[in-house]
């Protein structure tokens, strides 16, 4: 074989080798985008952010990422939506940001008390460590003076505790013998409370057995 035809037939070999490595890379690049395709909007920090930071606009950077590598709950999420809130876990710079990295939003005033009803204060004798949020209690009132003084009766039955702390201890109490304790209750109830701060010698909460729900008849008794 001539030194000519064996050059062309080695160059002719390497055209058909390139096309062939070419194919492959195409190939190859193809399945990599359709794994890695589509592309989402996520907002990342710009710098590193600690837990408790308030994120304001210049902490948010928007960038492209495949969806397979996107966290949940962070695809398209406006900046809006995160702007004046606190993270409640730190974040690195370039890490993802959305809600549910979020301290949870607080409540509106009176979400809690519902509708038709109104939150009362009252400043009570409780058994210590009964009577917290969440709680329901009855509610006992004896009178101090005019008709009927000295006589306790059992005023409310079955009242939810939306909000309860410490109270200052009257003279010869200790301090946690009283609590102050925000309860929900219908308009007419809450007047009667408010009226009750008057009248009373003193109103007791009595703390109810988680789901005991019952009602009782009308009871009082002369002190």
């Amino acid at each position: 074989m001539s030194r000519r035809r064996r050059a062309a037939l080695l160059l002719g070999l390497a055209l058909v080798l390139g096309a062939l490595a070419a194919s492959d890379v195409a190939r190859r690049e193809s399945a990599l985008r359709s794994e890695l395709a589509p592309l989402v909007d996520v907002l990342v920090a710009r710098g590193p952010l600690e837990a408790g930071d308030r994120l304001a606009a210049e902490d948010l950077a928007r960038r492209s990422l495949p969806a397979r590598f996107a966290p949940a709950g962070v695809v398209g999420v406006p900046p809006e939506l995160l702007i004046g809130r606190r993270l409640a876990v730190p974040v690195a710079e370039g890490g993802t940001v959305g809600p549910l990295l979020l301290e949870p939003a607080a409540p509106p005033p009176g979400a809690g008390v519902g509708r038709g009803r109104r939150a009362a204060e009252v400043v009570a004798a409780a058994a210590p460590g009964t009577v917290t949020a969440g709680a329901r209690v009855d509610v006992l009132v004896t009178r101090d003076r005019g008709a009927g003084a000295g006589a306790t009766e059992l005023a409310l039955q079955d009242v939810e505790v939306l909000a309860a702390r410490p109270a200052p201890a009257a003279d010869g109490e200790r301090r946690s013998a009283r609590v102050a304790a925000t309860l929900r209750v219908t308009i007419r109830q809450a007047v009667y409370l408010a009226a009750a701060g008057s009248f009373a010698r003193e109103i007791r909460l009595l703390a109810r057995a988680p789901g005991d729900r019952g009602r009782v008849a009308a009871v009082s008794a002369a002190g």
